[in-house]
């Protein structure tokens, strides 16, 4: 990849991690209550894409994306090593929203401020055309990336897969569960995502991925 094809996607780069629309002039609620920090990894050679919801605390503290629990099994679950799954030139993780949203009175993550996916994500892509799969992880990954196709469920988008993955759009979607310890119930219910899915999903990784360069 050339310098000049990079060049576009870099200056992006740089203008989304100077991103405060969600602080400074929001469009749905009131302001990000903290200093924002977008986290992203990507790249103009990437052919994969982590398609996750938006930082945690944990992410919000390190500035690197899934540095938390979902980020082990998320690995497991893709069969990278850890040095594979943050080089930039083979994988990019692209959250729907790129900063931490804060926390709901009972503790837990607020969803994705909706100010930032409008805002960024289509640009994203036109910038990075090499995307072969995209990895759409929980439901607003998967409204997104589907729109009007998104079966009525969670359940039901990632039981539909195999016509999901197949169907004639580019990149392809494939969408899966937040790999989240809290999800643990859910995969015991559906013994076919690990027996079934996760095959296929390691295959595409590993050719979309490849070897470490040398």
């Amino acid at each position: 990849m050339s310098r000049a094809a990079e060049a576009p996607l870099q200056a992006l780069l740089s203008d989304l991690r100077r991103c405060r629309l969600c602080r400074d002039a929001p469009l749905h609620g009131g302001p990000l209550p903290h200093e924002p920090r977008p986290v992203i990894q990507a790249s103009a050679t990437a052919r994969l894409c982590i398609a996750g919801q938006a930082p945690g605390t944990r992410v919000h503290a390190s500035g690197r994306p899934f540095t938390d629990p979902s980020g082990v099994r998320l690995r497991v679950w893709l069969g990278l090593a850890e040095a594979d799954f943050y080089d930039a030139s083979r994988v990019a993780i692209l959250p729907m929203n790129h900063c931490f949203p804060g926390l709901d009175s009972r503790g837990s993550d607020l969803p994705p401020r909706r100010e930032c996916a409008p805002a960024w994500r289509a640009r994203l892509f036109a910038a990075m055309p090499q995307i072969e799969l995209v990895l759409a992880i929980g439901r607003y990954a998967q409204l997104w990336h589907l729109g009007e196709d998104t079966p009525a469920s969670l359940t039901e988008t990632v039981a539909d897969w195999r016509a999901i993955l197949s169907a004639p759009r580019r990149p392809r979607i494939l969408p899966l569960p937040h790999p989240s310890w809290r999800n643990s119930g859910w995969l015991r219910r559906h013994p076919w995502f690990e027996a079934e899915l996760l095959l296929v999903l390691r295959q595409e990784v590993a050719r979309l991925v490849g070897p470490a360069p040398q």
